[in-house]
């Protein structure tokens, strides 16, 4: 075996070994300080040499890439791990924003299992007069989800959004959010179609105007929101305020959450500048 050159980084290193399979050289990479390159048949020694200085001129160049492509290699020593998706999903949220995750995905597969309308007679915001002391009503609406595709839209940006509040800011600012957006978001919706409604849309809203306009003004916070995010956030409410989509969309909660979010973060920002 004859050690050929060493590489840092180790995508290139396997782009030099997939050229050289592809020209009838078999290499195979070790991982030690780094990527080392390792020959076995030594009569090829030089040959490999040579192409090794051209691979190092332009190691971008198009035909390295389509020999990775070509190549199919699965024994060249190179291993990659698997996406941490369990880590990833706890380091970037924390305790609260896992919590509401969670229960909102038992009752969603509740729902599935005896059907929507009993969870939502024990859920929902307060349909009749005698259950205005159902206190846990004003809120919970916010964790019933009816398809697939809303549950996994408001829970990826729950996660996105709520747990980076959650890791800058603490698990009461994003308590304070979620209890307040949800109770203003849920009596704007009921007063617009009555109290059948459900989905953590309205806390989404307010996240995402708490998150834009607190990194837009306090940068410091730690907290943001790229504004290509928030004017997609803005062409989608005026989108279902129009029934573009054709479905049935809480209109009133989104708006009221995005507001809620907005004043939040005005007073918030307001409060930090002082303090500096």
């Amino acid at each position: 075996m004859l050690m050929i050159t060493s590489f840092s980084n180790p995508r290139i290193a396997q782009a030099f070994v997939d050229y050289m399979a592809t020209q009838g050289v078999v290499l195979t990479i070790e991982k030690h300080t780094q990527w080392d390159i390792w020959l076995a048949d030594e009569r090829h020694a030089e040959r490999v040499q040579a192409e090794l200085a051209r691979f190092l001129e332009n190691p971008a160049d198009p035909r390295y890439l389509a020999a990775s492509w070509q190549s199919g290699q699965t024994n060249s020593g190179l291993r990659y791990q698997r996406f941490p998706f369990l880590s990833t999903l706890k380091e970037r949220a924390g305790p609260f924003t896992l919590g509401i995750f969670a229960i909102t995905v038992l009752i969603f597969l509740l729902m599935s299992i005896i059907g929507d309308q009993p969870v939502m007679i024990w859920l929902a915001w307060p349909y009749d007069p005698s259950l205005k002391f159902d206190v846990w009503r004003y809120f919970t609406h916010a964790l019933m989800h009816f398809s697939v595709l809303h549950i996994l839209f408001n829970l990826l940006w729950w996660w996105y959004l709520g747990g980076m509040v959650e890791k800058r800011l603490g698990s009461g600012k994003l308590v304070v959010i979620t209890v307040i957006s949800a109770l203003l978001s849920g009596f704007v919706q009921y007063h617009f179609s009555g109290p059948w409604f459900g989905g953590l849309s309205g806390v989404v809203y307010a996240l995402m105007g708490y998150t834009w306009l607190r990194g837009e003004r306090d940068p410091h916070s730690g907290v943001f929101l790229p504004r290509g995010l928030i004017i997609f956030s803005l062409i989608w409410l005026i989108a279902g305020w129009f029934d573009l989509f054709g479905m049935s969309i809480a209109n009133g909660a989104h708006v009221a959450g995005l507001l809620v979010g907005l004043a939040m973060a005005f007073v918030d920002s307001q409060n930090a500048r002082k303090r500096t």
